[in-house]
């Protein structure tokens, strides 16, 4: 009897909480004299666009951008704690203070100039001949100067996903290739931008104008030849395009043109390497032929480039404004960052993960991570029962799918077991930052192949780190991943109902979600290993629905001639398309249990969509929005919203969107998928 007391109240106390929780709706955020069918971004987010006006350092803002500022304060302060204090050398407080003193010591970095790059660009001046000129490559590369013409490196095997492999890569390029072979107007004045940046920093480190205008040809024309033959970014998203595994001993036969034993021996790679998998094999031939036929000059400038352009953060304010004016050009910026801001993402990305452990010990207590897990069950639940009703899939692909879907490994918050990679590295107050980046880069390379090589792949790992505002899909892991700093309001908003944060943080979960079924997550199993699980007839249907969002995205136009590239953005549009309907879903399964009322004038399915739109809002600078399109695999923030509701069933009922709506979209045109 007390036992059944005490569950009637628990339930009663959980119906009371549910009843009490805010809306999630904020009626300043809306543009109320807009209908929903006409311009559902502008109706759900035009009084936040109005009042959150686009300020002078940022080329976009947005939920995002406002989570970024929230945490930059909270990690300063965790920083300066230690930064304001000597602590005993070798210790962690000691490693981020003396990267963030070092870093905000102007005087001091104004004083040496580019003197802290004197030796590297001596060792590439001093070249005498092309053999000379491949291993200062390496050695240089090595230290993290970003001289390499190419990427070689351990990383996991998409065949074989619980082993790592050596792999080479294209590379050696500062931007995309179509901005080389097919830039368009906007390409092409980052293209001008480009090249006026790169001669000014030749300019900066001694050399004449009219050489500096010889060297910067020389090099751009290198970056052209290797782009030329490179994946451009739609194939460059094709797994199985970009996977050539062999045998050491045929990597040395069939590449024979670039000196892989020194390569390995500069960057203290393993000598027992047996197999490695060439990506993409024609940009790596094309460096074969630059290095025996490029002009020395050209070679040389090319590694002078590489240089400075790789070490601009860390040397005097010349290079670092110099840099910003091309920052300038390219996303619409108006102001540079304040050196602090920029201070932190420094010593984050050297000591990343013990600023995490900081953060979640302050920051991100356990009942938020339990809620979410939580939803993320649900999600899991909702996802299942769409795939077992679709009826375009055969069953035994709908099981296929739903053992993946089960078998996915889903992190929060933060790492249940840290890597410690940061316990190599040193930092000496005595020398410049650049002396320090030298050992570092080399020190975490060693620990990581100390971690890695000729072990298992340890697929618990969470690969990234706690304070990220970003969540993502890892395929050879079969994860799901959401940092502490995304599960917080407006993503995540413990004070508000579960319409609010479905329609938030839950479509987000479902997005990466389904990106485990994506264009190239589908070809992944659920071990995370490169494998057809697909019968022929259902990869045929899974891809005539998927090209109807291909086609409708590649028809939006977000500038006079610039439309978006709906292949390269396929991926993340289904991700919003299943996690939409995902989210609505779980939101649905949840109200059946527990039914929410209207708050604030609106039905709970109404706030799921506002909710959602909510957490697109952003004014975006339009050099910004140009390079979105040119570079980004996401579509632009509206169009998030405004595109992608158009294919969602539900939202036609939840609003009343009727044939007339300019968003209206007759059903049989819309994506239909997860």
């Amino acid at each position: 009897m007390k036992i059944k007391m005490l569950i009637a109240a628990l339930a009663i106390s959980g119906m009371t909480s549910a009843q009490t929780l805010k809306s999630g709706i904020d009626k300043a955020n809306m543009n109320l004299e807009v209908k929903p069918g006409e311009d559902f971004y502008q109706f759900a987010a035009g009084g936040w666009l109005k009042s959150h006006p686009l300020d002078a350092v940022h080329p976009m803002n947005g939920s995002f951008t406002d989570l970024d500022e929230q945490n930059n304060d909270r990690i300063r302060d965790l920083v300066k704690e230690y930064a304001e204090k000597h602590m005993p050398q070798g210790t962690v407080g000691q490693k981020i203070g003396s990267l963030y003193r070092m870093y905000m010591d102007t005087v001091a970095r104004n004083r040496m100039g580019y003197e802290p790059i004197k030796p590297a660009l001596a060792k590439v001046a001093a070249i005498k001949n092309r053999k000379q000129c491949e291993r200062v490559m390496y050695e240089l590369g090595a230290k993290g100067y970003g001289t390499m013409l190419f990427g070689f490196g351990l990383g996991q095997d998409a065949i074989n996903s619980d082993q790592y492999i050596f792999g080479a890569n294209q590379g050696g390029i500062g931007l995309d290739p179509e901005y080389y072979t097919q830039p368009n107007e906007q390409q092409k004045a980052v293209v001008a931008a480009y090249k006026s940046l790169m001669k000014d920093l030749f300019k900066m480190v001694g050399n004449s104008e009219a050489m500096a205008e010889k060297k910067m040809q020389a090099a751009f024309a290198i970056e052209d030849q290797i782009a030329r033959q490179s994946y451009d970014q739609v194939k460059s998203r094709d797994p199985q395009a970009n996977i050539h595994k062999m045998s050491w001993k045929d990597l040395l036969r069939d590449y024979p043109g670039i000196d892989w034993k020194q390569l390995c021996l500069a960057y203290g790679y393993p000598s027992d390497i047996d197999s490695v998998d060439v990506g993409q094999p024609e940009p790596i031939h094309e460096v074969e032929k630059i290095l025996a036929t490029a002009d020395l000059f050209a070679l040389k400038a090319t590694l002078e480039a590489s240089v400075i352009s790789s070490s601009v953060s860390l040397l005097s304010d010349d290079f670092v404004n110099r840099r910003f004016e091309y920052t300038k050009a390219v996303y619409g910026v108006k102001e540079q960052q304040p050196r602090w801001k920029r201070g932190l993402g420094f010593v984050q990305g050297l000591m990343g993960e013990s600023i995490g452990k900081l953060y979640v010990a302050k920051y991100f207590p356990e009942s938020s991570k339990q809620r979410v897990v939580e939803m993320v069950h649900n999600l899991q639940d909702a996802f299942a029962q769409r795939i077992g009703e679709s009826t375009w899939m055969t069953d035994a692909t709908k099981a296929k799918a739903i053992e993946k879907l089960r078998s996915m490994r889903i992190n929060i918050g933060y790492p249940d077991k840290w890597q410690n990679m940061e316990e190599y590295v040193q930092i000496d107050e005595s020398k410049s930052l650049r002396a320090n980046y030298d050992e570092i880069i080399p020190a975490l390379r060693r620990r990581s192949l100390e971690k890695k090589w000729r072990k298992p792949v340890d697929k618990t790992i969470f690969a990234c780190n706690p304070q990220m505002v970003n969540a993502f899909y890892a395929p050879t892991f079969n994860s799901i991943n959401f940092p502490a700093a995304i599960l917080q309001a407006p993503f995540f908003d413990a004070e508000a109902d579960d319409a609010a944060n479905y329609g938030a943080i839950g479509a987000v979960i479902g997005h990466e979600m389904s990106h485990g079924f994506d264009d190239q997550g589908c070809q992944f199993d659920k071990d995370g290993n490169l494998n057809n699980w697909w019968t022929d007839e259902d990869k045929a249907n899974y891809s005539q629905r998927t090209k109807v969002l291909a086609d409708w995205f590649s028809a939006q136009e977000v500038q006079p001639g610039l439309k978006v590239n709906g292949e390269k953005t396929l991926g993340e549009n289904i991700g919003d398309n299943g996690g939409i309907n995902v989210a609505f879903r779980a939101l649905q399964n949840v109200m059946a249990k527990q039914p929410l009322p209207e708050k604030d004038g609106y039905s709970a399915a109404q706030r799921f969509f506002l909710s959602y739109a909510r957490i697109w809002a952003s004014n975006v600078a339009p050099q910004f929005v140009a390079y979105l399109v040119n570079s980004d695999v996401h579509s632009p923030n509206h169009l998030r919203v405004n595109a992608a509701l158009p294919h969602i069933d539900a939202w036609y009922e939840a609003w009343g969107i009727q044939p007339a709506d300019r968003l209206y979209l007759a059903p049989d045109k819309r994506a239909h998928i997860w």
